[in-house]
């Protein structure tokens, strides 16, 4: 039988690619997995991640990646309510990746608090039948979600290191780092507006733009 692992690496961040990807095994080489070390990618260090990522693509049969731009983010995100559109467009991605590697069964880590939710959506993208498992920690629970958490994390990573070679380091890119929230002031300050890798419609960068814009009404 074959098995799919996926999961997702940069959904909180207010810079960069929310990172989908996932993997396909034959079940009987799932305990492979385990051999190898797979665990969360969030219990793993850079350098670890980075060679487990490259030990995973040799054993499974297959693996896919999808990237979300800021942009992509941006315009569903502004439609409706942040949490329930970011789910189904996240949803939407996690159906694109299991729908490339066509197996028997998908394990997934649920974005949705209600965890069916999220199953049945992914299942309305998808026009072929298939088993999901969809719940939450399953990047813990499951060896092949880990992996697939792996690899998310790497790709991101590396999309993460590319802009700051190019921009100058933001941090980890998410909303609670302080160095993160004093790029996107700089950023306003020398450029007038974020660069497009800047999800504009998060809460922090909002704000950033609601301060300037009240800084300049003062000095009017």
């Amino acid at each position: 039988m074959l098995v799919a692992g996926v999961d997702d690496a940069g959904r909180g961040s207010v810079i960069g690619p929310l990172v989908i990807a996932g993997i396909l095994i034959e079940e009987v080489d799932i305990p492979k997995l385990v051999q190898l070390g797979v665990r969360d990618s969030k219990l793993l260090s850079p350098t670890r991640r980075e060679t487990l990522a490259t030990e995973i693509k040799r054993l499974v049969k297959r693996y896919e990646v999808v990237k979300l731009s800021p942009a992509e983010i941006d315009k569903i995100v502004t439609t409706g309510k942040k949490l329930h559109r970011l789910n189904w467009l996240e949803a939407q991605a996690m159906a694109r990746v299991i729908e490339l590697l066509k197996p028997d069964v998908a394990y997934v880590d649920a974005s949705d608090v209600v965890e069916e939710r999220f199953k049945q959506q992914i299942l309305e993208h998808l026009n072929f039948k298939i088993q999901i498992v969809s719940e939450h920690k399953a990047d813990r629970n499951y060896p092949v979600v880990s992996a697939a958490s792996i690899i998310a994390k790497v790709e991101r990573d590396r999309e993460i290191a590319d802009l700051k070679a190019k921009y100058g380091d933001f941090g980890c890119g998410y909303p609670t780092d302080p160095k993160t929230l004093e790029f996107l002031h700089r950023c306003l300050g020398s450029r007038g507006e974020y660069p497009e890798f800047v999800r504009k419609s998060w809460k922090p960068a909002k704000k950033i733009i609601k301060e300037k814009d009240s800084q300049q009404t003062r000095l009017c």
